[in-house]
């Protein structure tokens, strides 16, 4: 038998072959081999749905070597990975094999293994199967919508929303939870509270630490104590009592281990224990699936990495226990195998949690083989899975009461050990308050029993005043920023997205600018909130979780082929069509009317002075709101044109920033009387001087503005530096040959210095602002390195020079610039080679002004006067090549007949090619 089998990675093939033998050629096919194309109709709901499919260079290379395989052979198996997506690409691939008749005579078979080991591939292909319908009409149903959502709404907000990039049906949802949380966190107003502790001694002199639950009788809720005078009442009461264990009571609690991993948690515990991201997280998974060498092998070491079930192959599970039981010993060892269950939404438990392929590949034994992120991350998969099957932890509780003789105060004091650590002894499940949580696990207390008398400690036996009595004042907190591992973590909880979506999702939103990572932490962007606020205003049901989650559960149902996709999607555009229909007769002021309403908390909220928010700082009169210009949103003043004020909507990453949002206020110059500004635009941060005004026409003019250069770190710009930055280009000495100045500046092109007519570039390292007189002469060393001069122009003896420039060697002469023919050095050029070439230039530049003319003839005639002025050179054939061209430049004309027949065309037929 001869056999082609079919997998997505080149990695994967290569291990694969060797498992199969001679009998079969293993091809990949990189990933998908075709997608539907970037533009306008690919998917037309008018025709049911309809798509066209277009494959890539790549895809269609791919395609032709497998066809190429075949020639021979008598079976195809396709073998691409166990989730939908590799369905989808054994679909494309079996389609385009189909329509190139590569097929005919051939069997084809689907197979699919969740590990790549020789056990698990020479088991599928002995058990072969179909393509799995549903599967790929679930894949239709979601490529279709993510394209119709995408190509449908994004272009309603490039003309609604100027500056924004694109939608999407779960990235925007995904979106509005990080916008939402964050006004979350504006909108909180911290509470007041105070605890009471106090720090005992037992009869022996044990100490430990008790806080007050109890007062005069009342429990003592979280805002009872919420100031300072309170606080200092109730700590007065407890050192005025006399305290003794009132009841001690005891309990032991059992801690059952996590499940092993799926997509979305190893991202999560990823995230928390290693600090990778979820993209970093799993392209070194995949990795681990795919292969590695060991001892002159490739091995698969973990199972399939995108899946959502959690759930082991009985195998495996068995093999784990035996590990514990004779790695850990029996009592680490459950007396049944663990079964689990996944409690996330939507989830499909048709694969396996992500475990190791072999238990008995330690992380100590293969680490020699894997670099830093791979050995980190599969001793995580590692510990996780094995740890599932290991014994729960026993914890022993203590809480003890302490009781005030007078009634007046009760205080309490918790403590827990553990007694037996079970899967602890192996893996610890990191939270958000594990710290906490391991903390709480080992504070111990003393023994002691009810009634046993207690004494506060004296603190001034420690050498500091009072008793052992604290209170301490603390505020609420604020709703943390989404990590990457909590939004995952939320978005399963949702039911929103897939696992092998929820990286590529979060990615987006960073390559969009919609939200930055700041601390590992998601920060939306003042654009991502605009895009958020519009479709929340707009389209609101399209970015709403319950309606996201439902979509996700019918599309599911799909899957299981319990519903028809294309009637899911008839239901869905149907609605989504005419929402879309609904604003376009939407006007770009209602949209802003709308945005600045709801977003004026965020631009301008109320300031601690008190006053008008959105008073202009420049008129004095007019209002503060939000606006689109082309290239996006910005604040401006309603008073324009007359009050020309603006502001960017904000500085990323510039503390102190302005209480209103937006630029950083550096200061005012005490010469001008106006305010510095350290602002962003479309080509980066600079510093501004005022808000522009009128000249004595009344014509707008700008404000003095400096950019910053690059490697320049705002926070280090303060008023001093910015009004630096704004005197430039400044003076830095004469050059002691020629008599010129030398001055340093910032140009298009960032900072430079100056002698005459030469300009040169300043290096890394060099500081605009503090360059000296002999750095700056060791620079014009090397920008008069550059130049070469050849002598004056007969004409008007201005100097003629070959420069090195940053595309190659040119002539000057003034402002006139000729580049130098190909393969012609700059050190071999002639003064009158030059000048043939700068009449050349001359001779290609007078049709243009002729056709500004409307191709008056006079134009032409202009250059030759030049050519007769013109030395002889002896590079004569290169006027000759010029003289060649002017017939060439006399057929332009001959065009104009064609040009008079465009009338008399017909206008083109609707879906016919033009």
């Amino acid at each position: 038998m001869t056999a082609v089998l079919v997998v997505e990675s080149p990695a994967k093939a290569k291990t694969i072959e060797k498992y199969l033998g001679s009998g079969f050629r293993v091809l990949a096919s990189f990933g998908h081999v075709r997608d539907l194309p970037s533009k306008d109709g690919s998917v037309r709901p008018d025709q049911d749905f309809a798509m066209d499919w277009e494959a890539d260079e790549r895809g269609d290379k791919q395609v032709r070597a497998i066809a190429a395989a075949l020639k021979g052979a008598d079976t195809l198996y396709l073998a691409t990975d166990p989730d939908r997506e590799g369905e989808a690409i054994s679909w494309h691939v079996q389609d385009m094999l189909a329509r190139k008749g590569a097929l005919k005579g051939l069997k084809v078979h689907r197979i699919t293994f969740n590990e790549i080991t020789k056990r698990a591939v020479q088991y599928a292909v002995a058990h072969p199967r179909k393509l799995d319908t549903p599967l790929i009409d679930a894949y239709l149903a979601r490529r279709a919508l993510d394209y119709l959502v995408g190509f449908t709404l994004s272009p309603v907000l490039w003309r609604k929303l100027p500056g924004s990039k694109s939608a999407g049906r779960v990235q925007s949802v995904a979106l509005r939870l990080i916008c939402e949380r964050e006004a979350e966190i504006e909108v909180f107003k911290p509470r007041e509270y105070w605890t009471v502790e106090a720090k005992f001694l037992t009869p022996p002199g044990a100490p430990f630490t008790a806080r007050l639950t109890h007062l005069d009788g009342k429990k003592l809720d979280q805002f009872d104590l919420n100031d300072e005078k309170k606080a200092l009442a109730a700590k007065a009461a407890v050192e005025a009592g006399n305290f003794s264990v009132g009841a001690v009571e005891k309990k032991r609690t059992r801690r059952n281990p996590p499940p092993p991993f799926t997509t979305s948690t190893i991202q999560q515990e990823a995230s928390r224990k290693l600090g990778f991201g979820a993209q970093r997280t799993m392209r070194v998974a995949q990795g681990l699936y795919e292969g590695v060498a060991i001892g002159g092998e490739t091995v698969g070491l973990i199972t399939y990495m995108r899946t959502d079930g959690v759930q082991m192959g009985r195998e495996a599970i068995m093999a784990i226990r035996d590990h514990v039981k004779s790695d850990f010993g029996p009592d680490y060892m459950p007396a049944q195998p663990r079964e689990y269950t996944t409690k996330a939404k939507n989830a499909q438990e048709a694969h396996e949690a992500i475990r190791p392929t072999d238990v008995e590949r330690t992380p100590d034994s293969v680490a020699g083989y894997l670099n830093d992120d791979q050995r980190r991350l599969y001793e995580l998969v590692w510990k996780r899975a094995v740890a599932s099957q290991m014994a729960s932890a026993e914890i022993d509780q203590t809480a003890v009461e302490i009781a005030d003789a007078k009634g007046r105060a009760t205080l309490r004091a918790t403590g827990s050990v553990i007694a037996f650590d079970g899967f602890l002894k192996l893996y610890r499940e990191d939270t958000d308050d594990s710290d906490k949580s391991a903390d709480d696990e080992n504070r111990m207390l003393p023994p002691m029993n009810a009634k046993d008398p207690l004494r506060l400690t004296d603190a001034s036996a420690a050498g500091k005043p009072g008793t052992g009595v604290s209170a301490d004042q603390h505020f609420t907190q604020p709703p943390p920023r989404f990590s990457e591992a909590s939004l995952v973590k939320k978005m399963e909880e949702l039911g929103i997205g897939r696992p092998s979506t929820y990286a590529s999702i979060l990615q987006v939103l960073q390559d969009r600018d919609y939200v930055t990572l700041d601390a590992k932490r998601f920060v939306p962007q003042d654009r991502g909130r605009l895009v958020t606020q519009f479709l929340v205003s707009f389209f609101e049901r399209y970015v709403d979780t319950n309606f996201t989650a439902a979509l996700e559960e019918q599309l599911d149902t799909i899957s299981d082929g319990r519903a028809d996709w294309r009637a899911v999607m008839r239901a869905f555009w149907d609605d989504f069509s005419a929402a879309v229909a609904e604003t376009k007769d939407l006007k770009i002021s209602d949209v802003i009317d709308v945005l600045d309403e709801a977003l004026g908390p965020h631009f301008f909220p109320q300031k601690a002075e008190g006053g008008d928010p959105r008073l202009c700082p420049n008129c004095q009169k007019g209002r503060l709101g939000l606006r689109l210009g082309r290239t996006g949103a910005f604040i401006g003043c309603s008073a324009y044109p007359e009050c020309r004020y603006t502001r960017p909507l904000a500085v990323p990453g510039a503390e102190g920033e302005d209480a209103s949002g937006g630029f950083k206020v550096l200061g005012t110059d005490v010469t001008s009387g106006l305010e510095v500004t350290l602002r962003r635009g479309p080509y980066g941060l600079y510093v501004q001087l005022g808000e522009g005004g009128t000249d004595e026409k009344g014509k707008p003019t700008k404000p003095r503005r400096s950019s910053l250069t690059k490697g320049m770190d705002p926070d280090t710009v303060d008023l001093e530096r910015a009004l630096a930055l704004l005197s430039l280009p400044r003076l830095i000495g004469v050059d002691p040959e020629t008599k010129e100045e030398i001055s340093a500046g910032v140009g298009r092109f960032g900072p430079y210095i100056r002698a005459g007519s030469i300009f040169q570039s300043l290096e890394a390292g060099d500081d605009v602002l503090a360059l000296g007189m002999n750095r700056a002469m060791e620079l014009l060393a090397k920008g008069r390195a550059k130049i070469r001069p050849l002598g004056l122009h007969p004409k008007d003896a201005v100097s003629v020079d070959v420069r090195k420039g940053r595309f190659g060697p040119y002539v000057q002469h003034g402002s006139t610039v000729a580049n130098l023919p190909r393969g012609v050095e700059m050190e071999s050029i002639t003064l009158d080679e030059a000048l043939t070439l700068l009449v050349e230039k001359g001779k290609v530049l007078a049709p243009k002004k002729g056709a500004k003319a409307k191709g008056r003839a006079p134009a032409k005639k202009a250059a030759a006067p030049k050519a007769e002025a013109a030395p002889k050179t002896a590079k004569a054939p290169a006027v000759k090549k010029a003289a060649v061209k002017k017939p060439a430049a006399k057929k332009a004309p001959a065009k104009k007949p064609a040009a008079k027949k465009a009338p008399a065309k017909k206008p083109p037929v609707p879906g016919k090619a033009v």
